[in-house]
């Protein structure tokens, strides 16, 4: 598959990139997709939560009216679950979200993912470049130049990039990411996804090993 390569002007610069039809041009898998994307959610939950149960309320451990005689149903101590103040049964437990996936599998839902959005004409190649001086004004002019504005942007870099970075940091849905650190989420998040050549050559190289 053959795209082609623009400038940050916007303009075509009449060469031509090969995107590898092993990594772009697969049948998607829905299923280690839907894998892949819950285990990154997954990974982002804290699991903190905590709620206090019956017995690490501070209360007094008296019985409130006798066991027998009253009529009523038995009634323990004011930490009870049925009072008002009482500690809560089965609450949350603080605990770890995340499970493992076969390197296979995560490999496989990355190809997926970004053979979905060439399918949907969302890839785009541009020429390797830099932002000399960090400014918000010059990375939207690129966006402006691109067609690209008011879409949710990914755009992998071959390496990290700080200028690029903090141009883009306040721009609202615009993510800036290594080639290497490429994963399945980031992709079928965004609405388009910006590749400079040599990051294309990096993602061959991360995803065909």
């Amino acid at each position: 598959m053959e795209v082609s390569v623009y400038n940050i002007q916007g303009e075509d610069t009449g060469r031509k990139v090969t995107l590898n039809d092993s990594i772009y041009g697969i049948e998607p898998n829905e299923h280690v997709v839907y894998l892949s994307v819950k285990q990154y959610l997954a990974d982002q939950r804290q699991g903190t939560h905590k709620s206090k149960e019956r017995s690490e309320i501070a209360g007094s451990t008296r019985k409130l009216i006798r066991q027998k005689g009253s009529g009523g149903a038995r009634r323990g101590d004011i930490n009870s679950p049925v009072l008002r103040g009482g500690g809560r049964v089965f609450g949350p437990r603080p605990r770890n979200y995340s499970f493992k996936l076969n390197k296979k599998v995560k490999l496989l839902a990355r190809k997926s993912a970004l053979s979905y959005k060439a399918q949907q004409n969302e890839i785009m190649v541009v020429e390797d470049f830099n932002i000399e001086v960090p400014k918000t004004k010059d990375f939207k002019k690129i966006q402006n130049n691109l067609k690209i504005d008011g879409k949710k942007l990914l755009l992998l870099l071959p390496e990290v990039n700080k200028n690029v970075y903090l141009s883009a940091r306040n721009l609202k849905g615009v993510e800036i990411m290594t080639a290497s650190a490429l994963n399945t989420y980031k992709v079928l998040n965004a609405n388009v996804v910006v590749l400079t050549e040599n990051a294309v050559k990096l993602v061959d190289e991360t995803l065909n090993k």
